[in-house]
């Protein structure tokens, strides 16, 4: 057999070929993925967005075959569906994508993709710390999880810190003594990260609360751990008299979250505000057995809450501004896409952000996470749709719509 031919096709660019030169016919292998990296959004508007985030839903395949509380709160069970597959969840909303899990590549890929051609910065990752108590060791590995994609994607991120979870089975010192290793693991595991948020060219640490540490000599104690002390802000009407400490100035700001009050009140007075803007309020928890609401349902005025929240924060001059949430389904703050509000959270934030994108890319990013699902095991599918990943990452849609076309059309 001559062995010409063999020569030939190894100079052929589109393909891989072992055992070139050989009497053996060469076997032949895809050409590898291009990773690109990450190429910025171009924003009209210079306000610094980011958007809360929840990493603490687990589906039966990520938690050892049971659906995760968030989903299920008291009395839903999401193994149950109704004529159209739509399973029973613990809210009054549903996400286009159905429940899922916070770990899943593929979800978070779908989430932050969206969220980067929506104008979002970066996200503010809810953190319970580092007990193994509850869920809080999943909410962890979540977290890491979440933070290896953002660098893929090319967002920013910061952790939300739940004090609360200090709250069970500790004494006063004992909640010290944690709340200073959630401190040495936030410094040694994200603090350091190029996109990890800084404010003041310190990290910036939110806390929601504080709920459980509220003497001021203990976040000085808590601090004093880190080598470099972080912008710290507490929630909205929560840092007087709980993290200033004569001359020591543990907190520098707070932020807007959700309640009864009105928001114009809250833009005034601190050295680091970061303002809010959400869509609606509907939690569930009295439905789902989990006590009474917590708050009174706020309209969603057909999307004119959300919109007059974000006018608000440019009329206030907002350096930060944070979205509230990208996905509580128990609370109803949820802008991630739904089977009811579809994108129209996403396409305001857009105009808002001064992006050149519509829904259309919004689109072909769900159609991207639909295409994975569908072909999580083929691989030579995964392998085109992983390259359509990375040209939305470095914004060459267009090739990335080409090849979810492609696939598409092998269906």
């Amino acid at each position: 057999m001559k062995k010409t031919p063999f020569i030939t096709l190894c100079l052929i660019p589109l393909f891989i070929f072992s055992n070139c030169g050989r009497d053996d016919l060469p076997i032949i292998k895809e050409k590898p993925v291009e990773e690109f990296s990450p190429v910025s959004v171009t924003k009209t508007n210079p306000m610094k967005l980011y958007v809360h985030y929840m990493p603490w839903f687990e589906s039966k395949a990520s938690n050892n075959g049971t659906w995760g509380q968030h989903w299920t709160m008291a009395n839903k069970n999401p193994d149950n569906t109704d004529a159209n597959g739509k399973r029973e969840i613990a809210s009054h909303y549903y996400p286009l994508i159905g429940p899922y899990a916070s770990g899943d590549e593929n979800v978070i890929e779908y989430h932050l993709l969206l969220m980067k051609y929506s104008g979002v910065d970066g996200i503010l990752i809810d953190w319970n710390g580092t007990r193994n108590l509850y869920d809080y060791p999943s909410i962890k590995n979540n977290t890491e999880a979440i933070v290896k994609v953002l660098d893929k994607v090319g967002l920013n991120f910061a952790i939300v810190y739940e004090d609360q979870s200090l709250r069970e089975g500790l004494q006063d010192a004992e909640k010290i003594t944690q709340a200073k290793a959630d401190m040495k693991y936030l410094e040694s595991t994200f603090f350091s990260k190029e996109n990890y948020i800084k404010i003041n060219n310190k990290p910036l640490l939110m806390v929601f609360g504080p709920q459980e540490i509220k003497k001021p000599a203990d976040w000085s104690s808590i601090f004093s751990v880190l080598k470099t002390k972080p912008t710290f802000l507490t929630l909205y009407a929560h840092s007087a008299g709980t993290a200033n400490e004569g001359n020591i100035k543990n907190a520098e700001g707070e932020y807007i979250w959700v309640d009864a009050t009105p928001m114009e009140t809250k833009y005034a007075g601190k050295d680091v505000l970061m303002g809010g803007a959400y869509p609606g309020f509907d939690d569930f928890y009295k439905e789902g057995g989990w006590g009474e609401s917590v708050l009174a349902d706020i309209d969603y005025a057909n999307g004119a809450t959300f919109k007059n929240l974000l006018a608000m924060a440019k009329d206030k001059k907002a350096d930060y501004l944070q979205l509230i949430t990208w996905n509580d389904f128990g609370e109803g703050t949820m802008i991630e896409p739904t089977q009811e509000f579809k994108y129209s959270y996403l396409t305001e934030l857009q105009g808002f952000a001064g992006v050149s994108y519509n829904v259309s890319v919004l689109e072909n990013i769900y159609k991207l996470h639909s295409l994975r699902e569908t072909y999580k095991n083929d691989v030579k599918k995964l392998r085109t749709l992983n390259q359509a990943f990375y040209y939305f990452v470095s914004l060459q849609n267009d090739k990335a719509k080409g090849l979810i076309e492609e696939v598409e059309a092998t269906k």
